[in-house]
């Protein structure tokens, strides 16, 4: 009995781990880094992509044309390696981040306007309103929300170990942060007041809020994924789940609400966008971005996601592909 059960387990778990991993194809992909990217962000209506690419260094493209901009690197005649990248709300400003070296351009002309440099490691970046302030997650164990066009840090927020997720609400006022002590942390920026702690088994590497700041997304590494009121810090959904005969166990490497939260965008380490029910946490449609190579079991993860319009969806793998979904 032993010997014909444990077959039956194994093609049970493959038939599982293929279930999680299967979705649509996107309709269209197109090429911005030849090859792969370190970091890369789609502007909230989907207008651009700012992409670190190891080629290249910095740019930023048109996501209408698929054509590049401007090439943003933060010294003449060097490519840079970009680690974080982000754009503000209104799309007129997007932030470039070394390793310990923050640079605000203005998406319009290209040009570089402010530059600034950090306390320590640039594991996540965040950018305000205007582009007046951001957020970033460091390496010493901070969170710093730093004045952009005035210099210096505006609240420096203090975490048990490194902070690798940050994220802002449409107005800045809330702030919230991932880190390797296994905590999601809800902050009011105004005043550097911690608000609410959601405790995970395993590194918080991913985090998103609605553009109203009431709901929160925060998922840990092979760990739970859930949306959470921030009001409350009531858990609405959990995502994946380990409570099951066979656990769901996913990574997310992004995350993103649509702008009347009544959805929630994600993609995972391993090449799959999901678009979800903001307050059930029920999966509405799966895709897999496109791969460079047919076959083989490499994928590629999922740097950031956007909602387009007319049903049009988003999303940038380290890859370097533009994968539109529909």
């Amino acid at each position: 009995m032993m010997l014909r059960y444990k077959p039956v387990m194994m093609l049970a778990s493959v038939l599982v781990l293929a279930g999680c991993q299967s979705g649509d194809a996107p309709v269209g992909w197109n090429e911005y880094a030849r090859q792969g990217a370190y970091s890369a962000a789609i502007s909230p209506t989907a207008s651009y992509v700012s992409l670190g690419s190891s080629l290249h260094g910095g740019s930023l493209w048109d996501v209408g044309q698929n054509a590049r901009l401007f090439n943003w690197n933060h010294k003449s005649g060097a490519y840079s390696i970009i680690s974080a990248t982000a754009f503000s709300p209104d799309e007129k400003y997007a932030v470039t981040a070394e390793q310990q070296a923050l640079v605000l351009w203005e998406t319009g002309s290209g040009k570089p306007l402010e530059f600034l440099s950090s306390q320590a490691e640039i594991l996540d970046i965040a950018l305000a309103h205007n582009g007046d302030f951001a957020l970033v997650g460091q390496a010493d164990h901070n969170a710093v929300y730093y004045d952009l066009k005035n210099g210096g840090a505006r609240q420096t927020l203090r975490h048990e170990a490194r902070v690798r997720a940050v994220a802002l609400d449409k107005t800045g006022q809330f702030g919230l942060t991932g880190s390797d002590a296994y905590k999601a942390k809800l902050w009011n920026l105004l005043t550097g007041e911690l608000q609410q702690t959601l405790t995970f088994e395993n590194t918080v590497d991913t985090v998103a809020l609605s553009a109203d700041g009431r709901l929160a997304f925060s998922s840990a590494t092979l760990n739970r994924a859930v949306i959470w009121e921030t009001a409350t810090g009531k858990e609405l959904a959990t995502l994946t789940s380990d409570k099951e005969f066979f656990a769901q166990r996913i990574s997310y490497l992004s995350a993103r609400f649509s702008t009347d939260s009544r959805y929630l965008l994600t993609g995972s380490t391993s090449g799959m966008v999901q678009l979800w029910d903001a307050r059930k946490g029920s999966l509405i449609r799966s895709w897999q971005v496109h791969k460079r190579e047919a076959y083989g079991p490499t994928h590629t993860g999922v740097y950031d996601v956007a909602f387009g319009k007319e049903g049009v969806f988003f999303a940038v793998g380290s890859n370097g592909l533009l994968n539109e979904l529909r």
